[in-house]
Order: C-alpha cells, then sequence, then structure tokens
C-alpha cells in the first residue's frame, strides 16, 4: 500500500508547484518599470498578473525596460467591468514624446454599462497620427482575458484579436512609416473623459473607482534595438496577411468598424491621406 502524505506535505507541495511556476512567469518587475498604483499577483495556473489601478488622483503603468526595433508582442487583458465610460486602457509601442515621434497604439475606450468598448487601433509615422481605425468589440472584453497583439515589421503593421486580424497598416515607400526608430512597450489604464467616450460627452462616474484593468501573459518576440533578432524571427519579420487573414479584415470592417480615418473627408479638407487611394 502507498504511504499517505499529510495534508501538511500535500499543501508544501502544491505550494512549491506553485511557486515554480510563478518563477518561470514574472515578467513584470524583470522586463518593466512601473508607475502609479501597479499590484502583481499569480492566478491558479501560476501566470502573473499585472493590475493597473485608475482613481481621481493618478493612473498606472507599466513601461519596458528594452527598446525594440521590430517585432511581434502579445498581451491578454481583462478590462474594466460594467461602466468603464471616460477610461482608457492601452497597449502600446512609442518612441518617446518628441514632435517626430513613432507610436503604434491599441487604446480600449470604456463606455457606458451594456454599450460596447471601442478598440482605437493608430500609426504614428514622424509625428503623423491621424490613421485611426476604431472597432466596436463584439465580446465582453471584462468578462475575461482576450489577447491582443501587434505585429510589426519592415513592410505592415498587423493588429490581430484573439488572434484574428483585424488591420493590417501597409507600408509604402514615399510614405512616412515606422522604420528606425527604437520604441518601448507601454501599457497604461488613465483619465481620458475629454476624449473616450462618445467624444467627450460621457465623462468617468468616479463612484466607482478604483478602476481596475488586468494584464497577463506577456511576450515580446522582438529585435532589441542596438541586439541581434531572436531565432526564428522570419516568423514575423516577414509576415504579411494571407487570404484568409483579409478574409477577417473585411469581417471586422464589414460588421464592428465604427471609424475609418480614409472615409473622414470633413477632416481631411485639403484630401485624404495618400495611403487611403492605395489601400
Amino acid at each position: 500500500m502507498a504511504a499517505r502524505r499529510s495534508p501538511l506535505a500535500l499543501l508544501a507541495a502544491s505550494l512549491a508547484v506553485l511557486a515554480a511556476l510563478a518563477s518561470a512567469d514574472s515578467w513584470l518587475y524583470e522586463k518593466f518599470n512601473t508607475d502609479g498604483t501597479v499590484r502583481a499577483d499569480y492566478d491558479a495556473s501560476g501566470q502573473q498578473v499585472a493590475m493597473l489601478n485608475l482613481d481621481r488622483s493618478s493612473g498606472a503603468g507599466f513601461n519596458s525596460k528594452e527598446q525594440y526595433l521590430y517585432g511581434e508582442f502579445s498581451i491578454q487583458m481583462k478590462l474594466i467591468p460594467g461602466n468603464s465610460a471616460g477610461t482608457v486602457s492601452c497597449f502600446y509601442l512609442t518612441s518617446g514624446d518628441s514632435d517626430d515621434h513613432d507610436e503604434i497604439d491599441m487604446e480600449f475606450m470604456g463606455n457606458s454599462t451594456g454599450q460596447p468598448v471601442v478598440l482605437n487601433t493608430n500609426v504614428w509615422a514622424s509625428g503623423d497620427g491621424k490613421k485611426e481605425h476604431q472597432f466596436d468589440l463584439w465580446f465582453d472584453p471584462a468578462a475575461d482575458y482576450h489577447t491582443y497583439t501587434i505585429i510589426w515589421n519592415p513592410t505592415n503593421i498587423i493588429f490581430k484579436v484573439d488572434g484574428n486580424v483585424i488591420r493590417c497598416f501597409k507600408r509604402y515607400a514615399d510614405l512616412p512609416y515606422p522604420s528606425s526608430r527604437p520604441m518601448a512597450l507601454h501599457a497604461t489604464l488613465w483619465d481620458g473623459s475629454y476624449w473616450a467616450t462618445e467624444k467627450g460627452k460621457v465623462p468617468i462616474d468616479w463612484s466607482g473607482a478604483p478602476f481596475v484593468v488586468s494584464y497577463r501573459s506577456y511576450s515580446a518576440d522582438a529585435c532589441v534595438s542596438g541586439g541581434a533578432c531572436p531565432a526564428g524571427s522570419d516568423r514575423w519579420m516577414n509576415k504579411q496577411p494571407d487570404a484568409a487573414e483579409w478574409g477577417t479584415v473585411k469581417w471586422a470592417k464589414s460588421n464592428y468598424m465604427r471609424y475609418n480615418y480614409c472615409e473622414d473627408g470633413w477632416r481631411f479638407p485639403q484630401g485624404l491621406p495618400a495611403e487611403c487611394s492605395r489601400s
């Protein structure tokens, strides 16, 4: 007969397993600096969860210690439940704050209870950033974690939600494109009352504070600035959407697109941006 293990021994073994899992997945403080109220914990599977807190006093965020020049970046997020109007939760790359900076954005603009959360995708190149595609999310992003991915290579920038390509921003030789400025990876939660919900008509209801967004399963398969690209980088370095992925782009555009800068003639009275006639 096998010897029975005491409850204390079983508990110790379980804690050891969880500690080993946690050690293997402690990405937050190893790879990022933090700002504001950021808490870290581990879920039942041992995945580290970073929780950003927004209240009246401040927002929060984390930013990568490394800078990158091309890569595939992915994270899982669980957004604010209920009335999140006025809040903005972000996952993005940026070269900094200069007037000619580059940036690649996935911004989640909160909304009133029962209304869809809007995902704003945008690309800044040499300080030009009026290139938004916005989508109503077709699921409740606060009910569970969903995966958001940015692929940035010399040919195009691809935005993915749960593995589905929803947008591809192509490079044209004669137009600005993020190609020379290394960028850091950021995640932030902030008060966007002046802009986020119905163009600023619905501000944050602070009675629901603190607001919390959770991040987990971060990965960056990317070329570190000044260093070598990782093995296998051809997988994303040469990535362009295939026919099936262009199909999901069309599906997202037809069913969930809320705003397309290439259809906003009022915003561009001198003519739409040049890439709009080429896409």
